[in-house]
């Protein structure tokens, strides 16, 4: 079966905590470069730069990528990668790989290994990736998003709080979950893979509660019924970036330094 696959950048100039934040420097390059990179690293047989911006287009002309324009009204990244889809009309059974323009230390090989996982499963048309949670704090850390899923490796659901909840060992006070030994706590890693036809009815699916109660935009697609295949790995790359304080750690570990 083909392995082959396309990977999007959503990139929107615009952000509240780090405006024009694809176009900062990060080792002497824009960070956006670093992502396209990334991709490109990974086999896609297309990338494509999806933004809101000229500067955003600009910054990767030379690269073998593709950018195109999309509308500023996008509320989030996967809008944006819906539009790309209909434009570039691609099959249905495309796979599209969704890496947030602010992921410079993304793994290329998850990337691959997400889009082949996606490939293999029929009865799931989202992909997303999750790494076990080794640090007790992270489960109780709202910035740390979990992830639960059924035997078949379904989400049951994402959240910020500590699920699933260890009553009898937090009862008993417990700082690490008893059931962690049998029961891996997870943390979520923010990409996915879609089908082209799923990316088509996602841009038909109205907001759910859910996902404006814990800013989790994947709670959208379990809140109409669909589901998404959650593909273990063994670890977590290196946080993307949010802050100003983000983009100095994320300096500190291009340069081999503490993250």
């Amino acid at each position: 079966m083909s392995a082959a696959f396309t990977i999007v950048i959503p990139a929107r100039y615009g952000s509240t905590r780090l405006p024009g934040k694809p176009l900062l420097e990060l080792g002497g390059k824009p960070m956006i470069v670093h992502v396209c990179e990334r991709a490109l690293e990974a086999g896609a047989a297309q990338v494509v730069v999806a933004t809101d911006d000229e500067r955003i287009a600009e910054a990767v002309d030379g690269l073998p990528v593709t950018a195109m324009l999309t509308r500023s009204e996008h509320a989030s990244g996967t809008e944006r990668l819906a539009e790309v889809a209909e434009r570039l009309a691609w099959g249905d059974d495309t796979i599209v790989v969704n890496l947030q323009g602010d992921e410079p230390f993304m793994e290329s090989v998850l990337l691959r290994a997400l889009a082949v996982a996606l490939r293999q499963r029929q009865d799931c048309p989202v992909a997303t990736l999750a790494a076990p949670i080794r640090q007790a704090e992270e489960i109780f850390d709202p910035n740390v998003v979990k992830v639960v899923t059924d035997g078949e490796s379904r989400a049951l659901y994402f959240s910020r709080a500590a699920v699933p909840w260890d009553r009898d060992s937090f009862a008993e006070g417990a700082a690490v979950p008893k059931s962690g030994q049998g029961l891996p706590y997870r943390r979520h890693i923010g990409v996915y893979a879609y089908t082209a036809a799923y990316l088509r009815r996602y841009a038909d699916l109205a907001p759910s509660p859910l996902e404006h109660i814990e800013r989790l935009e994947q709670l959208r697609i379990l809140w109409h019924g669909d589901r998404i295949l959650v593909v273990p790995v063994e670890g977590a790359p290196a946080p993307g970036i949010d802050t100003a304080a983000d983009l100095e750690r994320a300096e500190r570990h291009l340069a081999g330094g503490a993250p």
